[in-house]
């Protein structure tokens, strides 16, 4: 049996991956924040099966223990402040965990791997906002990284240094360049999940209107449970390497919200959407669209949720939650 070790696994990629793995017969074991972490219910109830280790990207000394309790063949590392809008006001946490904690993992990874350093497969979670400021369009795997947050800043530390530990010691470590990808599961501080909240609780006559920033900004949204099978086919090469995840289209706000509003018969958004400058970017990121063609000929894989289900998914996902209390 495959042992696996997430980090992350309380975010949305992590219930997803786990769910994954466990269904290809993998042990699965997950890394979790605290012992009082509020989510630890949500995976519990998720996937009851995971073996969970309390442990910190910041702390090297508890992934070593976490390693050396779950023995992994693979390593999934998913653990980020991954909230754009928090890094400015955050800088320092989020390089401290987002960046330096890829260091801190990989690291430990190597130090438990031993004498055979390509025997635990690593997989670092790195962001199309590495690009930011775009110089071409669409972007794919050699395209030059320019983030505009701390936040991308810090994964294109991490990318990086993944890099640095394949080349230098030999590790089987690749990095998923993955574009914005949503679901039902998706914290509600994302666009993505505020739009869909917020529809629901207006359908349902709880809310009155929704406050928002940019509406021009456009963004290559995919579901998260398409992405998490990218990453698990990057552990199953022979080779580890760098691909970008991405479906190839992009959306801006306002077709996110016009889907939404359609869905449950909203014909007109406009008068239930304000725009406020404190919802505004310092530094918004430029066109992000992706190239995805390597990981389609080379892991065979491809979207298979199109922009306007996962737009429905996840609206009927939050009009369900709030007809039943939750």
């Amino acid at each position: 049996m495959t042992r696996a070790l997430i980090t992350g696994i309380t975010g949305q990629d992590g219930l997803y991956l786990a769910e994954l793995l466990l269904k290809k017969g993998y042990e699965v074991h997950g890394l979790i924040r605290g012992q009082n972490n509020p989510r630890r219910e949500l995976v519990e109830k998720l996937v009851p099966e995971v073996h969970l280790h309390n442990g910190d990207l910041t702390d090297l000394s508890s992934l070593m223990r976490a390693l050396r309790e779950s023995d992994p063949q693979e390593v999934y590392n998913l653990g980020a402040v991954s909230f754009v809008a928090f890094s400015w006001e955050n800088a320092f946490v989020t390089s401290d965990v987002t960046a330096l904690g890829v260091l801190n993992i990989l690291e430990a990874v190597r130090l438990h791997a031993g004498d055979d350093p390509g025997s635990i497969r690593f997989y670092q979670a790195s962001s199309s906002e590495m690009f930011g400021k775009v110089h071409e369009v669409p972007q794919k795997e050699s395209t030059l990284l320019w983030p505009r947050s701390p936040y991308g800043v810090s994964k294109v530390y991490g990318h990086y240094m993944t890099i640095n530990y394949r080349e230098s010691y030999g590790m089987h470590a690749s990095s998923g360049i993955l574009f914005n990808h949503e679901s039902p599961r998706r914290g509600e501080e994302f666009v993505t999940r505020k739009v869909s909240k917020a529809v629901a609780a207006i359908k349902l006559g709880r809310q009155k209107e929704i406050v928002m920033g940019n509406l021009d900004a456009r963004r290559d949204w995919g579901f998260a449970g398409d992405y998490v099978e990218a990453m698990w086919r990057m552990l199953q090469q022979d080779e580890a390497d760098d691909y970008v995840i991405s479906t190839g289209e992009t959306h801006s706000i306002e077709e996110l919200l016009d889907v939404a509003f359609t869905h449950v018969g909203i014909d007109d958004w406009r008068p239930y959407v304000r725009q406020d400058p404190r919802f505004m970017r310092p530094a918004e990121v430029d066109l992000l669209i992706g190239d995805s063609t390597k990981a389609r000929e080379v892991l065979d894989w491809k979207p298979t949720v199109a922009f306007p289900d996962l737009v429905k998914m996840m609206v009927d996902s939050d009009l369900a939650a709030l007809q039943s209390g939750w």
